[in-house]
């Protein structure tokens, strides 16, 4: 039983007003007077603070149902309507869209209100924020669609505010290249999204195109096109979610301010990709081969980026290399159909990597735009709530016991063993230790040993309250939101999976205790090794390596954005330029020119009849007269 309710369309549309308002805002006063930034930031913070709270009504409203009647539907009007296509605008809540609203909301407005603090003093204080508010606007709507149509609005959203965000600071050119780069390589997945929607449709034909109808008519599907659709939307994920061979733009997204990075990695964009797969949980669910190929992309894009992740010394770069492997764990659990562990990753994850983005933002801030962990050292004294915060959101990526990144993760691991997929439980254990290296690397960089810049050191200082409170809000986060989903083996029930489970297609085998003591005690090992490597050469401090073989080979990212370049833009490029040299002028430039001769010729022909004398136009007069008198004669008669 669906219940329908109004206020599910409030939810994207605070922010999207706030977006609209403050655009307004910027746009009227930036040749004038501008307004306060307090103004500025208030507007901003309302919107998200509002969609916050009625995601909390959303969630209340659902929990006071009975599972199978989880369903808060409202279709705000008809959109279009082709043959068999009818597309409502309309909004669907349940148990996983309101998982994602909260936390979205909550770390959305953290991300708003710390951006207050971070970007007191830009020149465009005003147009950041309605970028900020469109980009929440965006993933809402994306969450909250109720069919792969209106999903799509969203979908393109987001790609459009992280071009935007990503240049922001648009006067210097690899910023305006990094947010083209986000941009065209987006467009690339969002192809096989529109391919895999179109043949979707195809396939199963009249019988609604929102997510229950088609849940319900997935029965119709050949096994053959259920795995291409299934292929195709993943070609979608790998583009936002930035998987093999779509994943070189997230990296250089760091171009943009770090609130921006924050968002991008924790809330919105990069998550969008998993919340796909997890919400066609029943069709992958049916076509077990092309779960398999998503498991397999996504454990060795975490291997991959992992391997980035140690080598790196721009404290942003190491992070966003760190948010594509863990994605990559997310697919990965998603793809042996352990929907809800996928999904609870997400959800802590978004915790502690908002954490460490805005952490390194206040090292930033702190270091006055300083990105390089290698002229960094000593700043636990000087930073002292960032370095407390930090370690918790450290800790919670390394997925050390207990933070809330052990118990997400862990599930994943158990899973992928527990259902017969060894590979990609040792890839994963693998790529747990390469975590907790490379991310106490940079924790012992930048706070331990000996200042390696003591001038920036001396004026270090810990940044104002608008920015560490959201910093202690968001490690609470990090710290327990794993209790919320304790296995059994803990005392625990499961709880957020249970709270999915009407959403998902999920898979929960049922194996002995000695095997998940087994893979805990695997993954706590894992962890273990890597702390104490990263300790052993980087805790006391240490001076920059000269990277050579494969440590040079991993700094440069085993030079893939190269090849890219060499296999795909120069040749497209060349050929663009062959093309044009051969269109230009032979198709466009000639009809021009044809145009101009027909009107210059016909100019001149009418040149001939304008002399200049009034007794030839008394004569044209009489002649047009003569005609006119002879035309209506013949009519009458």
């Amino acid at each position: 039983m669906e219940h329908s309710v109004t206020y599910l369309g409030y939810i994207p549309l605070m922010p999207l007003l706030g977006a609209l308002v403050l655009g307004l805002l910027h746009l009227f006063t930036c040749r004038g007077k501008a307004l306060p930034e307090l103004l500025y930031g208030a507007l901003a913070c309302i919107g998200p603070l509002l969609s916050f709270i009625f995601a909390l009504v959303v969630f209340f409203h659902l929990k006071g149902l009975p599972a199978e009647e989880r369903f808060l539907v409202h279709n705000a009007f008809t959109w279009f309507a082709v043959g068999d296509l009818h597309v409502d605008m309309g909004f669907l809540a349940d148990p996983l869209s309101s998982l994602m609203l909260l936390f979205v909301t909550l770390i959305g407005s953290l991300i708003h209100i710390y951006s207050v603090g971070y970007m007191a003093g830009d020149e465009n204080f005003g147009k950041f924020f309605a970028y900020l508010n469109l980009f929440l606007g965006s993933m809402l709507i994306l969450v909250l669609a109720s069919g792969p149509v209106v999903m799509f609005v969203g979908w393109e959203g987001v790609g459009l505010c992280s071009y935007l965000l990503i240049s922001y600071y648009c006067k210097e050119t690899e910023n305006v290249i990094a947010g083209n780069k986000a941009f065209i390589v987006n467009r690339i997945g969002d192809l096989g999204f529109v391919l895999g929607m179109s043949l979707l449709f195809w396939a199963i034909g009249a019988g609604g195109f929102d997510y229950l109808s088609l849940k319900a008519n997935v029965d119709k599907i050949a096994p053959a096109t259920g795995i291409a659709i299934c292929l195709l939307l993943f070609v979608g994920a790998c583009g936002k979610s930035a998987q093999i061979p779509l994943y070189v733009w997230l990296p250089d997204a760091m171009a943009g301010p770090t609130p921006v990075s924050a968002l991008i990695h924790a809330a919105t964009m990069v998550t969008a990709g998993v919340y796909m797969v997890a919400r066609f949980s029943f069709l992958y669910a049916s076509h077990a081969t092309a779960g398999t190929v998503v498991a397999w992309v996504g454990i060795l894009t975490a291997l991959l980026a992992a391997i980035f992740g140690m080598f790196q010394k721009d404290i942003k770069k190491i992070l966003a290399y760190s948010t594509v492997s863990q994605l990559g764990y997310m697919f990965a659990g998603v793809g042996i159909a352990a929907y809800s562990a996928g999904i609870f990753h997400v959800f802590t994850h978004a915790f502690f990597k908002a954490l460490l983005f805005l952490g390194a933002g206040s090292v930033i801030y702190a270091l006055h735009h300083q990105q390089d962990i290698w002229k960094m050292g000593g700043l636990k004294s000087k930073l002292p709530k960032t370095y407390l915060t930090m370690m918790i959101g450290a800790f919670a990526l390394a997925g050390c016991p207990p933070f809330s990144g052990f118990f997400s993760k862990d599930e994943i691991l158990f899973s992928a063993l527990a259902t017969g997929h060894t590979g990609i439980w040792l890839v994963g254990v693998l790529v747990a230790g390469m975590t907790a290296y490379y991310t106490f690397r940079m924790i012992f960089l930048v706070f331990h040993g000996e200042p390696r810049d003591a001038e920036a050191h001396a004026h270090a200082h810990e940044p104002p309250a608008v920015m560490t409170v959201p910093l202690q809000i968001l490690a609470f986060g990090a710290l327990f939101a794993g209790f919320l989903n304790l296995p059994g083996i803990f005392g625990g029930s499961l709880k957020v999976s249970q709270w999915l489970a009407p959403s998902l297609v999920d898979h929960h085998p049922h194996v002995s205790v000695w095997l998940e003591l087994l893979a805990i005690l695997t993954s706590i090992a894992a962890f273990a090794i890597g702390i104490t490597l990263a300790h052993r050469k980087f805790g006391q401090g240490a001076q920059e390596p000269e990277f050579t073989g494969f440590a040079k080979f991993g700094y440069h990212k085993f030079y893939v954005d190269e090849l890219y370049n060499a296999v795909f833009v120069q040749p497209y490029k060349a050929f663009g330029g062959l093309i044009s040299r051969f269109f230009e002028p032979y198709v466009t430039d000639c009809h021009v020119r044809l145009s101009t001769w027909l009107y210059r010729k016909a100019g001149m022909a009418f040149k001939a009849l304008q002399v200049g004398y009034v007794r030839v136009y008394a004569i044209y007069m009489v002649i047009g007269l003569s005609l006119m008198s002879l035309f209506l004669s013949q009519t009458i008669h």
